[in-house]
C-alpha cells in the first residue's frame, strides 16, 4: 500500500512502536513492522529491546541494529525512553523521585539514550514529563511548582547532552502525571533555555484530559517534533487501535498539514502483546482508509 499522503501532496509518515511486540526479538518486531508497510519504527529503549545499559555497550550491537533498519527499508521515527522496566516499571525511576539517586538513574537513562539515537541516527526520543507526584508529595500549587523545578533541573542536565550529540529531547504529557496538559507544559517549556527539548504529541492524551488535538496541533507547533497516535474511548487512558474509540484523526492530519508537519506520527498500542502483527496491521488498513477518504 502507498504512503500516505495530504491534500496537499505532503506525505504523513507513519510508524509502528515496538512497546507492542515486547514477546519479539527487537530485529523481528522490525521485520513485522516494516511487512505491514510502515515507513518507520519507533525503538523501545527498555528491556527486552533496546535498553542501553546492557543491550547496546558493544559497537557490533549497534551495527546490527543499523542493518536491520536498512535491510527492512524503513526509517526510526523515535526511541521510546519512556519506561524503565529494566530497573523499575512503567513510570519509576522518575525526574522527580524524592531520593536523588532515583532521579540521577533516569537523568543517565536519558542521557544513554541520546548517545543511543546518535549511534543509530534517530533525530529525536520521548521521555516521560515528569512523572508521578511521589507520594509523600501534597498537592498543593507551591508544591507542584516545586516538582517542576525538579524536573527542570534534571531536564537540562540531559538538555546539555542533547545539544552536543544533535538529538532532541521530547517531553510526553499523560493523564495523571507532572505534565498532563498543553498549558502545563507551555509554562514548562518557557523555562527550558534550549532547543533540544521539544514534544512528543501524544493526540491520546490531550484527549483524555479534555483536549482538541487538532486545535493544539496549532497551539503547539513551535514545539512538535513527533506523534503518537492511538484511538480513546471515554476519555479513558487505554491505547486503542485506531477505528475502536471515539478520536476523529481527519482534523488532526489536516492540522498537521496545515503547520506544514513532515516528520512520522507513530502508531503506540503497547497493550496488544498478545496479537501486535493484527494490532498493527488492522491500525495501519484504518489509517490509509481514513486518509484517502479525507484526500479525495
Amino acid at each position: 500500500m502507498e504512503a500516505l499522503t495530504t491534500r496537499s501532496s505532503m506525505a504523513i509518515k507513519i510508524a509502528f512502536s515496538t512497546n507492542a511486540f515486547k514477546r519479539y526479538s527487537l530485529q523481528d518486531s522490525i521485520k513485522e513492522i516494516a511487512k505491514i508497510g510502515y515507513r518507520g519504527v519507533e525503538i523501545l529503549c527498555d528491556t527486552p529491546h533496546a535498553y542501553p545499559a546492557a543491550d547496546f555497550g558493544e559497537d557490533g550491537k549497534v551495527q546490527s541494529l543499523k542493518d536491520a533498519i536498512s535491510s527492512c527499508g524503513v526509517q526510526i521515527s523515535n526511541l521510546n525512553a519512556f519506561t524503565l522496566y529494566a530497573v523499575g516499571d512503567v513510570y519509576h525511576p522518575s525526574w522527580i523521585e524524592n531520593d536523588k539517586q532515583s532521579r540521577q538513574t533516569r537523568i543517565q537513562h536519558t542521557i544513554d539514550c541520546i548517545r543511543l539515537a546518535r549511534k543509530i541516527g534517530a533525530r529525536n526520543l520521548s521521555t516521560e514529563p515528569g512523572g508521578p507526584m511521589p507520594a509523600s508529595s501534597s498537592s498543593s500549587s507551591a508544591n507542584t511548582r516545586q516538582l517542576e523545578k525538579v524536573f527542570l533541573d534534571g531536564l537540562k542536565k540531559a538538555a546539555e547532552v542533547a545539544e552536543t550529540e544533535g538529538v532532541m529531547v521530547l517531553v510526553e504529557p499523560e493523564p495523571g502525571l507532572l505534565i498532563e496538559n498543553s498549558s502545563q507544559f507551555k509554562r514548562l517549556i518557557k523555562n527550558v533555555n534550549s532547543d533540544y527539548i521539544g514534544l512528543n504529541f501524544d493526540i491520546g492524551h490531550f484527549y483524555c484530559v479534555n483536549e482538541d488535538p487538532a486545535k493544539l496541533v496549532y497551539e503547539l507547533a513551535d514545539y512538535i517534533e513527533h506523534f503518537h497516535l492511538a484511538d480513546i474511548e471515554n476519555r479513558v487512558h487505554n491505547h486503542l487501535i485506531p477505528g475502536r474509540g471515539e478520536i476523529d484523526f481527519r482534523p488532526v492530519f489536516a492540522a498537521m498539514d496545515d503547520i506544514g508537519y513532515d516528520g512520522f506520527v507513530t502508531v503506540e498500542l503497547y497493550p496488544y502483546q498478545d496479537c501486535p502483527v493484527q494490532a498493527a496491521k488492522e491500525a495501519y488498513h484504518y489509517l490509509c482508509s481514513i486518509m484517502e477518504e479525507w484526500a479525495s
